[in-house]
């Protein structure tokens, strides 16, 4: 019989040093509850922790210009921080887009057509509107995840009503965020953490655990490969969670 381990206190108080006493590579709590905005083709609240994010999608018939002779449908995203979703009011973007909104609604865009077949979507635009409720870290991340939630009832949507002939995903699409906070690597960092982060990277990965998108930025100090490899090891469990999450919220592996 293997002898119990005994509990490192210096471990343990590191452990508790996070939000709701977290292991390193463990999210905060996830829900993603479906069908809140009843006006919305699909629609998804997505929590992770206290950040929240409201994603809907709406099915518009045409395409951009720049693509009317592809023959393909077109997937993109709008992102926006509403003006109490944070300690501070801010401002509504109007005229002038924030730079950080417009990059990460081009990641939202870009990690749904990553899993969207556009030919067989057909000369539809399909736009996700991702609006965070409240801010706690990880909106860029929660977005991508409730947004596929979105997209896929939205999708399904148009197979019912046969305006499109079989649904268009080819995968699920997920988003987490892993970084090095007082040289330990965590993974789903919240504001506290992301704030003090030495190391700070967001990963988009399919439900065939292929990787769409990393971004990865030493803010405080470089990471060497060994350590990158140690980053995306502690990401795996949270990614597996998220793509379950999303499982049994529509069913995809039905």
């Amino acid at each position: 019989m293997t002898k119990p381990t005994e509990p490192n206190p210096a471990e343990e108080h590191l452990a508790l040093s996070r939000s709701g006493g977290r292991r390193e590579d463990q999210m905060r709590p996830v829900t993603l509850t479906r069908g809140v905005l009843p006006h919305a083709l699909g629609s998804c609240e997505v929590a992770f922790g206290e950040t929240r994010v409201l994603c809907a999608a709406s099915i518009e018939p045409g395409v951009p210009g720049w693509r009317a002779h592809d023959h393909a449908g077109w997937v993109t995203a709008e992102y926006a921080m509403l003006p109490c979703s944070t300690t501070t009011r801010s401002r509504r973007e109007r005229a002038t887009r924030k730079g950080r909104s417009m990059e990460i609604e081009r990641l939202v865009g870009r990690s749904l057509r990553a899993v969207c077949n556009l030919k067989a979507l057909g000369e539809y635009t399909v736009t996700v509107d991702c609006d965070v409720v409240n801010a706690d870290g990880g909106t860029r991340t929660a977005s991508v995840t409730g947004a596929w939630v979105a997209l896929h009832d939205a999708l399904m949507a148009y197979v019912d009503a046969k305006k499109i002939a079989r649904l268009p995903l080819t995968d699920q699409v997920v988003a987490v965020s892993v970084g090095m906070v007082s040289g330990r690597v965590v993974c789903d960092l919240d504001y506290a953490e992301d704030s003090s982060a030495e190391v700070d990277m967001n990963l988009v990965v399919t439900g065939s655990h292929e990787f769409v998108e990393v971004q990865g930025t030493g803010e405080r100090t470089p990471f060497s490969r060994e350590k990158l490899g140690e980053l995306l090891d502690v990401a795996g469990p949270s990614v597996d969670a998220l793509l379950r999450a999303q499982d049994e919220c529509v069913g995809w592996s039905d």
